[in-house]
């Protein structure tokens, strides 16, 4: 069932088995996995949909440098959470993710990819990317190679990113959860606090505001932060009335290790032969569902050669240079301010395009309208007007001349960081501020991971793949912390000095609140954190049935307000 907080009598105490905070991906597979269980769930969402500006700023904050975009940025407030914006791109993350590495992270994983698997597995479904096949071998049968003649023990090309239609959480699952008699979702309901018991070891109660002033008290026998990367860790920070520092927050780690991922486009890649020798982009599986294969380097030559993780996409040139000729590409160059932030601000060149520049952009629309025509044709049916939605832009490369387009794994570092600011949002709360920093180790093993590419490419008379060694760092930090992948800021771990939640979600320090989502991520992988946020939620409802032991009888409605303070 849904409703309304504004509509809940001012000082109502909500009771609940679970109290979950937020209803993005994470919030939602957690409630939905927990629907069912004979446990009572309370599911609190501070947004409402549509989208409400007034919601939508209570996410604006301060930077320490203009590396990160602005906090309210690719962070969605409303049913469904950050899915209502994102591109769909699903892979989980690597077997050696979760070993250890100690030169990545002395603490790392405290849970094993066996331990995750079958929880992916579930994720794939309720994502909607098909099948969890993520390998070429597995997912299909005789597709040609990626690049006629390629074959290496070192860069793997087999390896699969899936994609959902994409999938709005809150879209798809709001008549499962309107339905659910077990799960009440109650929108436009801010969590400002979490109030400890007087020792600090468990949740007392969570405060509720709206935006018209009422206020609530939420009571559960389990409270879970499922509000995002950086959500979860301002929350924490700002709950210091009863612990000084904040809940969770005695070793001040809560906002520490705070990673995205180190992406751009680098380097230019020539393939030796035809057109109808390379195959970059989009295969179609038996259960229709868009894969593209990416390079990456072996586990094995990680290990060796202590790599931290990535992947690369054959991508077409630098759009903002217009002697790639290109009518699309030059159209969405000019078109750049009318695209949304998350998209435009890649199109951005760093210094404003010349007249000479601007001119030879136009030009290539007029001399390639027919090419255009086509690829709008295509948008419209295959994107705009379809339920599964093609991922991206992809253009025929009659030249076999590419750029890559790299992702790689950003190492967690104690200095790069979340704090709180020193001005106040709206219903009282400070605002973060964001300190994200990245490392010398982190270009260095992109440099590395591309010197093994070239090598190989190079080996097998295949190609050539050059890049700048000197320029590669101003290439990969053009457009800053990559998107919307905010990780790290509770981290989970063994040891609570380094981290602030233990393997299963719980905060060290207090018995019964737990954080979901990819604010516990300790590594980042090359991976988009959707797929693993989700299946670490459903691994993690699992658990708190198991812990709460809960009544085997007919649910009542969560709806009903017991008591008033």
């Amino acid at each position: 069932m849904m409703g309304n907080a504004d509509e809940v009598p001012r000082g109502t105490v909500l009771r609940a088995d679970v109290c979950v905070v937020g209803a993005g991906p994470a919030g939602i597979a957690l409630a939905l996995g927990l629907s069912g269980s004979g446990l009572r769930v309370l599911l609190l969402e501070a947004g409402r949909r549509p989208l409400d500006p007034q919601a939508q700023a209570l996410y604006e904050g301060e930077l320490a440098n203009t590396l990160h975009s602005p906090p309210h940025r690719y962070r969605m407030r409303g049913l469904g959470g950050s899915s209502t914006r994102w591109g769909g791109r699903c892979m989980p993350f690597d077997p050696i993710d979760f070993e250890h590495r100690d030169w990545v992270s002395a603490d790392g994983w405290p849970i094993s990819y066996s331990d995750l698997l079958p929880h992916y597995v579930a994720a794939n479904t309720m994502a909607e990317a098909g099948r969890f096949a993520y390998d070429t071998r597995e997912a299909f049968v005789d597709l040609p190679p990626m690049i006629t003649g390629f074959n290496s023990d070192v860069v793997r090309t087999s390896g699969l990113e899936r994609f959902s239609c994409p999938t709005d959480f809150g879209r798809r699952y709001e008549r499962r959860l309107r339905q659910a008699p077990d799960v009440h979702v109650l929108q436009g309901a801010v969590c400002t606090a979490i109030r400890l018991q007087a020792d600090g070891q468990a949740v007392d109660w969570i405060d509720i505001a709206t935006l018209s002033g009422n206020r609530l008290r939420a009571k559960a026998r389990a409270v879970v932060l499922a509000t995002g990367g950086l959500e979860a860790a301002r929350l924490m920070l700002c709950s210091n009335d009863v612990v000084p520092q904040g809940v969770g927050n005695h070793h001040d780690v809560v906002g520490r290790y705070y990673m995205c991922h180190i992406a751009g486009n680098v380097g230019t890649l020539q393939i030796h032969g035809t057109p109808a020798d390379v195959r970059h982009g989009y295969e179609v599986g038996a259960d229709g569902v868009y894969c593209r294969r990416r390079l990456s380097i072996a586990a094995s030559r990680q290990r060796r050669d202590e790599l931290l993780n990535a992947v690369a996409r054959l991508h077409f040139p630098r759009i903002t240079d217009p002697s790639h000729g290109s009518g699309v590409l030059s159209g969405l160059f000019l078109a750049r301010r009318f695209i949304s932030y998350e998209y435009g601000r890649r199109l951005q060149d760093p210094q404003a395009p010349s007249l000479r520049v601007l001119s030879r952009h136009l030009r290539n629309v007029v001399l390639d309208s027919a090419g255009t025509a086509a690829f709008l044709g295509h948008w419209v049916t295959h994107r705009t007007l379809a339920h599964r939605k093609f991922p991206s832009v992809i253009l025929a490369n009659r030249s076999n001349r590419f750029s890559l387009e790299v992702q790689g794994e950003q190492l967690p570092h104690p200095a790069s960081r979340v704090t709180l600011g020193d001005t106040l949002d709206t219903l009282g709360m400070r605002r973060l501020r964001v300190d994200w920093r990245y490392q010398a180790q982190d270009i260095d093993s992109l440099a590395r991971t591309l010197g093994l590419m070239a090598a190989e490419f190079a080996r097998t008379g295949t190609g050539r793949l050059e890049f700048c060694r000197e320029e590669l760092e101003e290439d990969l930090l053009r457009y800053g912390a990559y998107g919307g992948h905010h990780l790290g800021t509770a981290r989970m771990g063994h040891d609570p000095r380094t981290s602030v939640v233990d393997p299963q979600c719980r905060v060290h320090s207090v018995r019964d609140l737990f954080v979901a989502g990819s604010a516990v991520f300790p590594t980042s992988s090359q991976a988009n954190p959707t797929l693993t946020l989700v299946a670490l939620s459903l691994r993690l409802s699992q658990h708190l049935v198991d812990l709460l032991q809960p009544r085997r009888q007919p649910a009542t409605p969560v709806a009903a307000p017991t008591s008033a303070t």
